[in-house]
């Protein structure tokens, strides 16, 4: 098979629909977060294993893509974006998976429980950031019309609308992630040392999963900028 023919087979007619197929992969495995967490509140430790198994396999899909992406995409594109801000953004939704991985780790692997005061933030907390990763998938997929118009016109106003509203979403998160922080540590006097430093981890590493798909955003905001 020639080179070229290989390579229309990987990317089709639209360079950046690799992308998108590593987007939807990188939601798939954020939104086990929600059974994740499900679990770690209702200590069912059974289904807080088969998540966690699920999340490291849809991570490990998405990094199988990454890396593909990475190795194939073309350097002498003709369209208005370059390798390299393509592989930027490529980085910062792989950082998004590797998060949730990090997450269900270590909860499995300490075998981590929540406290009772922060359970029902602590849902509303983990949608928000999975809601941030769902908007910044939209995103993405907005980018191959982005392409097409060359950074123009309507396409340009629905997407910077788009990345508006997610940073309304990862705003949201940054509150609950205050709240919750301030419920913990009226308590963290009554918990053992060690389970406070890993649960104030546990809340950092959840905030990064919209952290990261705000920053997919933002990414995407400069490629309209220029």
């Amino acid at each position: 098979m020639a080179v070229g023919d290989y390579l229309s087979g990987i990317f089709g007619k639209s360079p950046v629909k690799p992308m998108q197929q590593h987007m939807e992969k990188v939601f798939a495995c954020v939104s086990e977060l929600v059974p994740l967490f499900e679990a770690v509140i209702e200590r069912d430790l059974d289904s807080l294993a088969t998540v966690q198994k699920n999340i490291s396999k849809l991570e490990g899909e998405a990094d199988d893509l990454k890396k593909k992406i990475r190795l194939h995409l073309p350097s002498g594109m003709f369209m208005p974006v370059s390798r390299r801000d393509l592989l930027e953004v490529l980085t910062m939704q792989d950082k998004i998976a590797n998060t949730a991985k990090d997450i269900a780790g270590t909860i499995l692997g300490r075998n981590m429980s929540l406290p009772d005061i922060i359970a029902d933030d602590y849902r509303a907390f983990v949608k928000r950031c999975v809601d941030a990763c769902e908007q910044a998938q939209v995103a993405i997929n907005e980018l191959d019309e982005l392409v097409e118009t060359g950074f123009r016109g309507h396409e340009v106003k629905m997407v910077q609308s788009i990345i508006g509203k997610l940073d309304e979403i990862e705003g949201d998160t940054d509150k609950l992630q205050v709240k919750i922080r301030y419920k913990v540590f009226e308590i963290e006097k009554d918990l053992p040392p060690v389970d406070v430093m890993f649960l104030y981890r546990i809340i950092e590493l959840t905030g990064d999963v919209a952290d990261h798909s705000q920053k997919v955003g933002s990414r995407l905001q400069l490629l309209l900028a220029r």
